[in-house]
Formats: structure tokens, sequence, C-alpha cells
């Protein structure tokens, strides 16, 4: 059991993640150990644009659910009882229902609404983060890109009035607009870095929160 309980952020992740099928070779019956996970594999809902699944996200996501497992048999240990059943031929409808009576007869649990009520807890839970994870960016992007901004306006501003002086004053003027260009560029560089971390992080939530929103619709159809 320890070994189990250590391994519970392998078992978070195998729920979310969807892999490309194993290579035949070495197959064992047994429960399989964690697999790396491709990101080429990953199934992205197609309502997400821009951005892609990142790893440090499916990595952070990950630990967070794993932190915050909530105590007692609930969504992640029925997700586990269903995923053990994956291979077993049945329909989607008919592993509901099986990972639902076994993990009744292994919690003492009869309520479907324990699963469903713990599944938006996590979602709960996911959304706080990205709250947090959002005000980072707005911080990141007024201390970064804000600095930016105002050091080529003041170099801009200078430069008019470099224009409006004397002939000997032109190099500074030329050394100005250098700098100009420069910031120009780190501006891009800064904005594109935050923009695309921002848009991995969304499309990262958005897997998440989606699939745990499926696996409630699938739990509200199939186990009435």
């Amino acid at each position: 059991m320890a070994a189990e309980e250590k391994s519970i952020g392998r078992k978070l992740l195998s729920f979310f993640i969807t892999e490309e099928t194993a290579h035949p070779t070495n197959t064992v019956n047994a429960v399989p150990a964690p697999q790396i996970v491709k990101e080429e594999a990953v199934v992205i809902p197609k309502s997400v644009e821009n951005g892609v699944m990142d790893k440090k996200f499916i990595d952070h996501f990950v630990q967070l659910l794993e932190n915050s497992n909530l105590k007692g048999p609930d969504y992640f240990e029925y997700m586990q009882a269903l995923k053990g059943l994956s291979g077993l031929g049945l329909s989607e409808e008919k592993q509901f229902q099986a990972a639902w009576a076994s993990f009744k007869a292994m919690g003492g649990i009869t309520d479907v609404q324990v699963l469903t009520n713990t599944a938006n807890q996590y979602i709960g839970i996911l959304d706080a983060d990205r709250q947090a994870f959002l005000k980072d960016v707005e911080v990141a992007i007024s201390q970064k890109v804000g600095g930016l901004k105002s050091e080529l306006k003041k170099t801009e501003d200078e430069n008019e009035n470099i224009a409006k002086q004397i002939v000997e004053l032109q190099r500074k003027m030329e050394e100005n607009q250098s700098k100009v260009k420069k910031l120009t560029g780190d501006i891009e560089e800064q904005s594109g870095k935050i923009t695309i971390n921002k848009s991995n992080y969304e499309v990262t939530h958005r897997y998440f929160v989606e699939q745990i929103k499926g696996d409630i619709a699938k739990i509200v159809a199939y186990l009435k």
C-alpha cells in the first residue's frame, strides 16, 4: 500500500494524459509502470487555440492535485478503479458502472454525488491556481515589459530633443537610435516569452478541466 500511495502522482497523470500505444515488446499483464509523457502523444481539445501542452505545467498540475488529494475515497480513487478496467473489452458505460460497483465495495460509499462533488472541488483547486498564475503574469508584464516600454519612450523623447540640437550631437542621436532598436527587440522577445508561457498554461489548464468535466458528465450519465 505504501508504494501505491507514493505513486499517486503518476496515477493522477495517467487519468488525464493519453499516450500512444506502447510497443508490444516486454508486455506485462500487471499494472504498468509510469511512462514518460510524450507531448506529441497528448490529445489536445480542439477548442483550445494557441499554446501547447507544456510538460512543466503538466507536472505542476499533477503535483498540485497530488498535494490537494482529499481524504477518504473520492473522484481519484474511483478513476483509479476505472483505469484498471480499460483492458477488459467492456463498453465505456459498463466500465463506469463496474468501477462504481468496485468503488462502493471498497469505500463503503453509495452516493454518486461524492464523485461529482469531489471532482468539482479539484476543478476549484485548478481554477484557484489559474487565478494566482494570471496575477503572476500581470506582475511579470508590468516589471519586465513595462520597464522596457518606459525606457524606450524616454529614449525616443530624448532623440526628439537631440534632433533639434546642433550637428555635433548627431552621433548621440544615432547611438540612441541603435538603443531604440535593441529595446524594441527586447520588448518583442519578452512579450513573446510571456505570451507563449501564458498560452501553454491556459492549454494545459483547459485540458485538465475538460477532462474532469468529461468524467463528471459520464458519471452523471452512466451512474444513474
